[in-house]
C-alpha cells in the first residue's frame, strides 16, 4: 500500500515536470513569432510608392513693384487743359409770351466759358502729343501741363474722328517721349497699368490687367476695335497711356462704362498699332487717309448661307452699293457674294473694313466670288474714304 502511494507521488511530479516544460516552450514560441513580427513591420518599405522630397510647392517669383515701368513712361504722359466758349441762349427766350414779343429780333445770346481736362502723350522729341479728340474738341484753348512742371500752349495737328484720335503740337525739343508697344501681342489676363489726370489730380498710376480684347459692339464706329481693362479709368484719364509692365504704351485710354461717374472697372483703350498709324498720317497729311470702295456688306453665318440655299460658309453679301462709288463702277451688284479680296480669303467683316482701309487711292482691289451660284471677278479701283463730318 505504501508502494502505491509513492508511485502515484512520482508520476503527478513528473506529469506536472512535462506540463510545465510544454507551457514554457509554447510561450516561447510564441515570444519568438511576435517579435519577428515586429521587426519586418519596422524595416519593411514598399517598394511601389515613392519618397517624396518635399511637399510644398516652390514659391512663386512675384512682382513686388512696377516703379521701373512708370519711371521709364509717367515723364511722357501730360495733363490736358481746354476752354471752349459755347454759345447760349437767354433763358428768358424759352418764355413763350417773351418769345413772342421779341420774335422779330434774334433772340439775345451769351457765351459760357467751360473748362474741361484730359490727358495725352507724348509721341515725338519734337513736341507731337496724342490724345482723344473728345478730349480737345471744340476747345478754343489747349494748355499741356508736363510732369516736370512745365506749361505749353498746343495746336492741332490733326483729327481722326472714325478713331477719336487727335494729334497736337508743342513748341519744345528733347521731350521725353513714350515707348510704344505691340498691341497684338496682348493676351487676356496681361498686367497693364493705366497713367493719366483723374480728376486733375495730375499724372496718377492705376494698376489692372487686360479683361478682354477686340471690343467693338458698344459704339457704332466701324473701326472700334478696344482693348478692355479693369485697370481704373476716371474722368480725366482720357488721352492717357496704357502700359505693360515693361513701361511700353499699349494702348491709349479712350473711354469707362459707368453708371456712376467713376471706375467701375470696365474701361477700354485704343490698341497702339493702331494709334501708331494714325500718329504717322496725322503727322505726314494733317488727316488720315483711308481706302473705299462704296459697298455695304454683311458677314455670312452659316445659318444666313441656309437661307441663302447657298454652301459658301464664309464671305459677305453685299446689301448695298453706292450710286457711282467704286464699286458699281467695277460691276458689283447687291445680293452678290464676296469670298475673297486680293486673293486673300475673308474670314470676318471686321479683317475685311482693315483690308479696305488699308488701301491707298488708285489702288485695285480684286474681289472674287459669287451670283447666282456662278463664280465672279471684279476689279475694283479704290477711292479715299469720305471725311466723318464733325468738331
Amino acid at each position: 500500500m505504501l508502494q502505491n502511494k509513492h508511485s502515484s507521488q512520482i508520476f503527478f511530479l513528473i506529469f506536472s515536470a512535462l506540463i510545465g516544460f510544454l507551457l514554457a516552450l509554447g510561450y516561447y514560441y510564441l515570444f519568438l513569432q511576435t517579435t519577428e513580427r515586429q521587426t519586418n513591420i519596422s524595416t519593411f518599405q514598399p517598394e511601389s510608392i515613392p519618397q517624396i522630397q518635399n511637399l510644398n510647392p516652390p514659391t512663386p517669383v512675384a512682382i513686388t513693384s512696377f516703379s521701373p515701368a512708370v519711371s521709364r513712361a509717367a515723364p511722357a504722359v501730360v495733363n490736358i487743359f481746354t476752354r471752349k466758349h459755347i454759345k447760349q441762349k437767354s433763358r428768358f427766350y424759352n418764355n413763350a409770351t417773351i418769345r413772342a414779343l421779341i420774335e422779330k429780333r434774334p433772340p439775345p445770346s451769351r457765351y459760357k466759358e467751360e473748362n474741361n481736362l484730359g490727358s495725352g502723350v507724348i509721341v515725338s522729341s519734337q513736341g507731337h502729343i496724342l490724345t482723344n479728340n473728345h478730349v480737345i474738341s471744340g476747345a478754343k484753348d489747349i494748355e499741356v501741363l508736363l510732369k516736370d512742371g512745365r506749361y505749353f500752349r498746343a495746336s492741332l495737328v490733326g483729327r481722326d474722328l472714325e478713331t477719336d484720335l487727335a494729334l497736337l503740337k508743342v513748341s519744345a525739343q528733347n521731350l521725353p517721349t513714350i515707348h510704344f508697344g505691340d498691341s497684338s501681342n496682348l493676351q487676356v489676363g496681361d498686367i497693364v497699368l493705366a497713367i493719366g489726370n483723374p480728376f486733375g489730380l495730375g499724372n496718377t498710376v492705376t494698376s489692372g490687367i487686360v479683361s478682354a480684347l477686340n471690343r467693338s459692339r458698344f459704339r457704332t464706329n466701324d473701326f472700334d476695335n478696344f482693348i478692355q481693362t479693369d485697370a481704373a479709368i476716371n474722368p480725366g484719364n482720357s488721352g492717357g497711356a496704357l502700359v505693360n509692365t515693361q513701361g511700353e504704351m499699349i494702348g491709349l485710354n479712350t473711354i469707362n462704362i459707368t453708371n456712376s461717374g467713376g471706375s467701375q472697372g470696365i474701361g477700354f483703350a485704343i490698341p497702339s498699332s493702331m494709334a501708331r498709324d494714325v500718329m504717322h498720317q496725322l503727322i505726314s497729311f494733317g488727316e488720315v487717309r483711308r481706302g473705299w470702295i462704296g459697298i455695304e456688306a454683311k458677314e455670312i453665318s452659316p445659318m444666313l448661307a441656309q437661307q441663302l440655299n447657298n454652301e459658301i460658309e464664309h464671305g459677305l453679301l453685299i446689301i448695298g452699293v453706292l450710286q457711282n462709288g467704286p464699286g458699281q463702277k467695277a460691276g458689283v451688284q447687291a445680293g452678290d457674294i464676296i469670298t475673297h479680296i486680293n486673293n486673300i480669303k475673308i474670314t470676318s467683316a471686321k479683317k475685311t473694313l482693315d483690308m479696305i482701309t488699308n488701301l491707298r487711292p488708285g489702288d485695285i482691289a480684286v474681289l472674287r466670288g459669287i451670283r447666282h451660284h456662278q463664280s465672279m471677278q471684279f476689279k475694283v479701283i479704290a477711292e479715299e474714304r469720305p471725311q466723318m463730318s464733325g468738331s
